[in-house]
């Protein structure tokens, strides 16, 4: 599977789910299992290696304001829905993070930046299809710490001036 076929896969899911990231994870898992185990692996080497690149304090500083606050785990999961957005939601938020007020029709924090289950999707169809756990990747881990200089969350000044669209469109009043 090349990067082309891994985003067609995660465009149609989520169109077909129209959005929502429960319905979207379950579409994916009923696509993958029409693949063969190996193309199940690449589409999971895919989605980790993008999972890993988001790993960074401004994107994580851009959930912070569109979830009102982001927790380690509530991070991981926004990765996930991040990637979940397609290719140029995600490759825009990588550039600027602060573009995602632009990139994002709207954004409901009860169903939005949480894409937990879209993580566990490839995990889930190959366990489906082999009736076996997934075996490591063979792709670099993830660093220890976000890329880049760390933000202080609970500074709202702060957020307001490294995000100033995002912080004017979605922070709380």
């Amino acid at each position: 599977m090349d990067e082309t076929e891994f985003w067609e896969l995660i465009d149609t899911t989520r169109e077909a789910a129209e959005g929502d990231p429960e319905d979207h994870a379950e579409l994916l898992v009923e696509r993958l299992l029409q693949l063969d185990p190996d193309s199940v692996l690449d589409f999971a080497r895919h989605f980790e290696a993008r999972y890993n690149r988001a790993y960074r304090w401004d994107l994580w500083g851009a959930a912070s304001v569109l979830l009102d606050g982001a927790s380690d785990d509530a991070f991981d999961y926004f990765r996930c829905w991040l990637i979940g957005q397609g290719r140029e939601v995600f490759e825009g938020a990588l550039h600027d993070p602060d573009s995602l007020a632009e990139l994002l029709d709207a954004f409901d924090e009860e169903i939005d930046g949480d894409g937990e289950e879209l993580g566990y999707a490839a995990d889930e169809a190959y366990e489906q299809l082999t009736g076996v756990v997934a075996p490591d990747l063979g792709i670099p881990a993830a660093p220890a710490e976000p890329e880049g200089t760390p933000i202080d969350f609970e500074d709202d000044a702060a957020l307001a001036r490294y995000f100033p669209r995002l912080w004017e469109r979605f922070a709380e009043e």
